[in-house]
């Protein structure tokens, strides 16, 4: 086979009945498989697939590893040369794989894309998680063309060109098998979040390029496991931006950005608990303790990848800070910060 897209599925039976069709109808042919990987499900996900879904191969993992292992336990038992990684919340489109593996086969140089995300349940929308494409800023945070932090875009075809971009979401992920595992894969020890940003900055740091195919649309529904407000989630992205942080960041920045952070981080702390959000608060102060507790267990990991970088400085990380822009300036939209 010469691409493999890979749905990793956790007690998602309603999922994969509701969209696992449209990624058949859009993806079969005789140089791609599509497969799901189990990760420990106690629902009846594995029997339905076997009922409805025989000719799908189903790899099996005796519990839930997280996203980010799960994803490379699984990925080990494909061989293909290209890997899509594809939420079981995903509805696809016509040649939304085929747009991704051309362009792949034209650009050796890139590693990994990304189609267009659209809102499964506001198909005029970006999508939260992955846009456009997505960026990070000198502080960590995230953002994407089409979507600033919470403001979230309509698309009217503003942003519908090939761009080279920091991250690539793992909603949809195609990229090279030989580039994943030769960067790490994703990291184990982040769970879930974050985790490709992470994979996706050791990619740009070792000189690999990663682009946004907006000829490429795919519909994500998007917080399927753990909606926005759940504290679980809220300590995950915070724990694990702040490992990210540490991983990657050379040293000459490294403390000026975390003591940056922790001001930052303590004001979003009092901020949810004005908001009479005491859990996701309690998530914040656990998450930075945490982080601590683990650093050490990361210090061969950053020695490891400061020492495979090639590029100074990564041209899609945005030297700014996007807190400024959003609530200083008022930018909330890509464009606004990016004329």
């Amino acid at each position: 086979m010469k691409t493999s897209v890979v749905i990793l599925n956790w007690n998602g039976r309603k999922l994969l009945e509701q969209f696992l069709p449209s990624v058949l109808q859009h993806t079969l042919d005789h140089k791609t498989e599509v497969v799901v990987a189990d990760n420990g499900s106690s629902d009846d996900s594995i029997d339905f697939l076997k009922t409805e879904f025989p000719q799908v191969p189903v790899i099996v993992l005796d519990k839930n590893y997280g996203f980010a292992d799960g994803y490379n336990l699984a990925l080990q038992q494909v061989h293909s040369e290209y890997i899509v990684l594809l939420n079981s919340d995903v509805e696809t489109t016509e040649n939304w794989l085929s747009t991704m593996i051309g362009y792949l086969d034209k650009h050796p140089e890139v590693s990994a894309v990304q189609p267009k995300i659209l809102a499964q349940k506001s198909k005029t929308q970006f999508e939260y998680a992955g846009a456009c494409g997505g960026f990070i800023d000198r502080f960590g945070y995230p953002f994407c063309r089409g979507r600033i932090l919470e403001s979230v875009e309509q698309d009217q075809g503003q942003y519908d060109s090939i761009i080279p971009v920091f991250w690539a979401t793992g909603a949809c992920l195609c990229i090279r098998r030989k580039d994943y595992f030769e960067a790490g894969g994703l990291d184990a020890r982040f769970f879930a979040h974050m985790e490709e940003i992470d994979l996706c900055w050791r990619l740009n740091a070792r000189g690999k390029g990663i682009a946004c195919l907006p000829q490429s649309m795919v519909y994500h529904v998007g917080a399927a496991s753990l909606t926005k407000e759940n504290p679980r989630k809220t300590y995950l992205n915070f724990r694990n931006n702040l490992l990210m942080l540490y991983k990657n960041s050379r040293l000459r920045s490294l403390v000026f950005v975390f003591t940056v952070r922790l001001i930052l981080d303590v004001l979003a702390f009092l901020h949810l608990l004005i908001k009479g959000k005491f859990d996701n608060a309690k998530a914040i102060i656990e998450a930075h303790k945490d982080f601590f507790k683990m650093r050490s267990d990361f210090k061969y990991n950053r020695r490891e990848n400061l020492s495979k970088r090639v590029v100074g400085h990564i041209p899609t990380k945005f030297r700014g800070s996007i807190l400024w822009n959003y609530y200083l300036k008022g930018k909330k939209t890509y464009a606004a910060i990016f004329r």
